[in-house]
C-alpha cells in the first residue's frame, strides 16, 4: 500500500510539473508534506498533500489530504511585492501506519501572498480534520485500547506552505 501511494505521489508531481495552472511545493507543520495544486480560472483550486504526519500515541504516519479551496478575498496590502489572499476549503484526510488508521473530513483556512517578481506562493494555514481513528490487530491488544476513537490530533494541524507556480 505504501509503495502504491508513493508511486501515485511521484506521478502526480511529474505530471503537474508539465502542466499550466499547476503549483508544486512543500508544507511543514504537524508533519512534512509534498503539495500539489491545480488552479481554475476563477481563482479557486484543488490541493493535494501527501507526506508524513505525527500522532502522539502512534508516531509517524502516512498522511494524505485532498481539498477544494475557494478564494475568499484578495488584499492589496503590499502592491509592489505581491497579492495577499485568504482562502478557505473543505475536503478529506486519511492516513495511518501498520495497525492504525484514521479518516475524516478536513477544512482549510489559509492566509498567504503570491509574489509578483517570482512565481512563488507562500502561506500559513490551519487544516483541521475531524473523524475517527482505528486501531486493529496486535496493536490494540498490546495497549488494551478500544478499536475506534475520535481523531483529536487532527484539530491541531497548522503549517507553512511554499509552492512554485507554473
Amino acid at each position: 500500500m505504501k509503495k502504491i501511494l508513493l508511486t501515485l505521489a511521484v506521478l502526480f508531481v511529474a505530471v503537474s510539473a508539465q502542466a499550466q495552472g499547476w503549483a508544486v511545493g512543500g508544507r511543514v507543520g504537524s508533519g512534512l508534506q509534498a503539495v500539489g495544486e491545480y488552479g481554475f480560472e476563477n481563482g479557486n483550486y484543488v490541493e493535494a498533500r501527501f507526506g508524513m504526519g505525527w500522532v502522539s500515541y502512534s508516531g509517524l504516519t502516512a498522511d494524505f489530504t485532498a481539498l477544494h479551496n475557494w478564494n475568499v478575498c484578495t488584499m492589496d496590502w503590499t502592491p509592489s511585492a505581491g497579492d495577499w489572499f485568504f482562502d478557505a476549503g473543505a475536503g478529506v484526510n486519511v492516513g495511518g501506519r501498520e495497525n492504525y488508521a484514521y479518516v475524516g473530513a478536513a477544512g482549510c483556512a489559509k492566509l498567504g501572498i503570491k509574489f509578483h517578481s517570482v512565481p512563488i506562493k507562500l502561506s500559513i494555514d490551519w487544516t483541521p480534520s475531524i473523524g475517527v481513528d482505528m486501531a486493529y490487530g496486535g496493536y490494540v491488544l498490546s495497549r488494551n485500547w478500544k478499536n475506534v476513537g475520535f481523531n483529536g490530533m487532527g484539530l491541531a494541524n497548522c503549517g507553512v506552505s511554499c509552492v512554485y507556480c507554473f
